[in-house]
C-alpha cells in the first residue's frame, strides 16, 4: 500500500505539527516522493510520473510543514534542481544527498516493509521480482540518509 494524501498511513493520520523533510528521488519517467518527521515517522510515499513531480511537490507543501528537499545527487539531479527552484512558487531549500546503492537498498527495505506472502516466502529474497517499482522506498532513504548526516555532524 502506498501513502498518499487521499489514504494516510493509518499510524499517521494528522498531519504532523513539527517540520518534516520531502524526499525525491527524481528520474527522466517516474519519481519517488516521501515525507518524513525528523522522528522518523512515515507520513507519505508514492511513485509518480515525472511530468506530475512538481505538481505533486507544491501540493504536498500545503498539507505537511516541509522544512526541507533532499534528493538524489545522481543523473538527473541538477536538472531537476534547477526546474524546482524555477517553477515552485515559494522558494524550497534543497539537499543534494548521495544515492549511490539506493536502489539496491530500497529493494531490501520493500521485503522488509511488505514481507513475502505465500510461496513467495519460498523464493530467496534476490530472486523475487518486485511487484512494483521503488522510487518512493529510495526517496526514504534519501531521508535516512540526509538525518543521519545530521546526527554525526
Amino acid at each position: 500500500m502506498m501513502f498518499s494524501p487521499d489514504s494516510p498511513n493509518p499510524e499517521s493520520s494528522a498531519s504532523p505539527k513539527q517540520p518534516v523533510i520531502l524526499g525525491f528521488d527524481p528520474g527522466r519517467q517516474k519519481c519517488g516522493l516521501a515525507v518524513m518527521a525528523v522522528d522518523r515517522k512515515l507520513h507519505y510515499h508514492e511513485v509518480i510520473a515525472a511530468e506530475k513531480a512538481i505538481a505533486t511537490i507544491q501540493e504536498l507543501r500545503q498539507i505537511y510543514p516541509v522544512s526541507v528537499l533532499v534528493m538524489g545527487d545522481q543523473t538527473t539531479a541538477k536538472t531537476w534542481k534547477k526546474q524546482l527552484d524555477r517553477e515552485l512558487p515559494e522558494p524550497l531549500r534543497i539537499i543534494l544527498v548521495d544515492e549511490r546503492y539506493s536502489t539496491l537498498e530500497a529493494r531490501d527495505r520493500y521485503w522488509q516493509m511488505y514481507p513475502p506472502q505465500g510461496l513467495y516466502k519460498l523464493i530467496p529474497q534476490g530472486m523475487r521480482p518486485l511487484p512494483r517499482p521503488v522510487d518512493d522506498i529510495v526517496a526514504i532513504l534519501l531521508i535516512e540518509r540526509y538525518l543521519g548526516r545530521l546526527v554525526s555532524c
